[in-house]
Formats: C-alpha cells, structure tokens, sequence
C-alpha cells in the first residue's frame, strides 16, 4: 500500500509525524509518501536520526494552521502539505491519505479535490471512541452541525460497512440513534424522522442510545448529527482526562498510595490503554470516494503510525466500493 501522510499536519509535526511514519514503514511494510517541505523533512529527520527509507517525499512549500479558513485549502493555501496530499490521492498517485491537521480544512478539501461518492450528500467524520466493550463509532463526531433525517441514514449505512468490514471481520454491526431517551417517541423533528427511517433500513438498528449508554458500549456504530456527536465526543475526551489525571494524583499523593499503584501497575496500564484513542489511529473520513483517514490533532509517532495501518486496511477492504453501492440502491439518498 502507498499511504500519503500530511507531514506537517497538527501540533507536533514534522517530528513525531516522520517518527510515526517511519514506525508504520519498518512494521506493516507500507510506502509512506511524505507531503511538506522538503528541506525541512530531511533536516528533522537527520538531526533525530530518523530513517526515510521505504519513504518518498514530495516538497509542498506552504502550511494551513487551525487559524486559517477551511476553505483557503482550495485556493490561498493550494501549496500547502494538506492540499497536495490530498491532489496525490485524487489523481491515484497513493491509495489513503492520513492528516493531524485542521478538520475543517480536510474536510473541505477531500470533498472537492478528491470529490464525494455519487450519490452521498455530505462526508462524515467517524472515529472510533473508546467503550468497556472496545471502540465503537460515532458518527458523524462534527463535520456536518445541520443535518436532515436522510442524511443520518446514509451516516448509518457508510458506517455500518465500514466497522462490518474493517472492525468486526465481517459480522454485522449494530447500530443506534443518539437521543435523549430510549423511546421511540423522544427527541426533536430530526430524530423522529431519522429513526423510522433507520427502523425500515434494514440494518441491524437497536434504537435510540441515551448519552449514559453510551461508556458502556452500547451499540457498534452510534449515529448523530455533527453538533450533538462533537459535544458528546469532547464530553467523553475531557471525562477520560480528568478520570486518569485524578488517578494519578492519587496515586502519587503518599507512600501507601504509591506502593498500591505499583501492586495494581498492569490494571493501570490497562485502564490507561483502553481510554487511549492513539491505538485506533483516526477517524475515518466517510463518504468520500478514497480513503481518507482524519488523525488526532496532537498525535504522537505511535499515533500516527496507527493512522497509517488503519489507513491502509480502510483501503483494502472495498469500504468505498460497498458503500457507493449502497448509496445507488438507497432512494432517500440525494447528492447536493
């Protein structure tokens, strides 16, 4: 696989980007192409004794930030890391993209430089979120804030492929409406009618999901609107943070505390690891007609390399292929 990585996307970049790439390049055997400055690229990876073996690098002189407009991906920042790596991708020079950068911006332009699957009216972020039962996905986690019942549908079904046959070895995913009760009649005009049509869809729908639920991993692929998947998503982020900054303060507030952390070390590791969203990597971009993969912002080497195995397996698996076909035999479904 040609995994193309956005050198120079989020808040530690190039380093940990190149250390992760060249993780993923010596353990999955990958070609990681390398887009950004090329002078730089090299400096950082001399200096940090990085190898580039197994890497190509194509120079992109300009970088978008979390400041700039998600739109000046497609004209005053054309140049810049995010925006060539995502032309590669579009004109088949590269079979997934992977990006720490701004969201906003990936989102935009895998939309118009690498275009949508016909038939799909909006692309929609899903990552994978941490549970008790193992990850699960969220979507859409933010990417589109107003959002029509047939739209939530199409998140449902791209979803469902997606963690069918990337996550689950083929078994069928179960799915829910994120709502604020469990009965078919709660919430607003858009879950209404969001949930009769995932009732008649002929997946494997369980129905609504209350936000308590949800820790506890309640359904495979958790449906929402942008607004209410992006509040619940950050809420569960924040919660996690502050559980394992809690623990550890404990923990280290005296020599009775300390020597139980030592005691219960592994469970802790444990703990640690299974709130930890590095192993998933990102979250893919769904709906869009190559695999784009949208990596944490503040990602590190293991991170990243994590993206790039997610990325490749995202393209190996005929997600976007099962998914246009499903987008052709859905009726609700309407490009704009």
């Amino acid at each position: 696989m040609r995994v193309i990585v956005d050198a120079f996307g989020g808040d530690n970049a190039p380093l940990e980007i190149l250390k992760g790439a060249a993780l993923a390049v010596a353990e999955y055997g990958h070609t990681v192409i390398l887009t950004g400055k090329e002078e730089e690229i090299r400096r950082v990876a001399q200096e940090n004794a990085i190898s580039l073996q197994g890497m190509e690098i194509v120079d992109a002189p300009d970088v978008i930030t979390m400041d700039d407009e998600p739109k000046s991906v497609l004209k005053e920042h054309k140049d810049c890391s995010m925006a060539v790596g995502l032309r590669l991708l579009g004109e088949g020079k590269g079979d997934a993209f992977v990006s720490a950068g701004s969201t906003g911006a990936l989102i935009m332009g895998s939309t118009f430089l690498v275009k949508r699957i016909k038939g799909v009216s909006r692309a929609a972020l899903a990552p994978m979120v941490p549970s008790d039962k193992g990850p699960f996905m969220l979507i859409d986690a933010g990417g589109n804030v107003d959002c029509r019942p047939e739209m939530l549908l199409q998140f449902a079904h791209m979803g469902s492929i997606y963690m069918q046959k990337v996550m689950k070895g083929g078994q069928k995913a179960t799915v829910g409406l994120l709502n604020v009760g469990t009965e078919e009649h709660k919430g607003g005009e858009l879950q209404h009618a969001a949930y009769a049509l995932l009732k008649e869809s002929g997946l494997n729908f369980v129905g609504n999901v209350e936000a308590r639920d949800v820790p506890a991993g309640a359904v495979d692929v958790l449906v929402a609107d942008g607004f209410s998947g992006n509040v619940l998503l950050k809420t569960m982020e924040g919660t996690a943070d502050m559980l394992l900054g809690n623990l550890k303060t404990i923990f280290l507030s005296s020599l009775g505390t300390k020597i139980g952390a030592l005691l219960i070390k592994n469970k802790l590791g444990g703990l640690k690891k299974k709130l930890s969203t590095s192993a998933t990597g990102g979250a893919p971009l769904l709906g869009v007609s190559k695999p784009v993969i949208k990596a944490h912002g503040n990602s590190k080497a293991e991170a990243l390399k994590n993206a790039v195995r997610v990325a490749a397996e995202f393209a190996s698996a005929g997600v976007i292929e099962d998914i246009a076909a499903a987008v052709r035999t859905e009726p609700a479904s309407k490009a704009e």
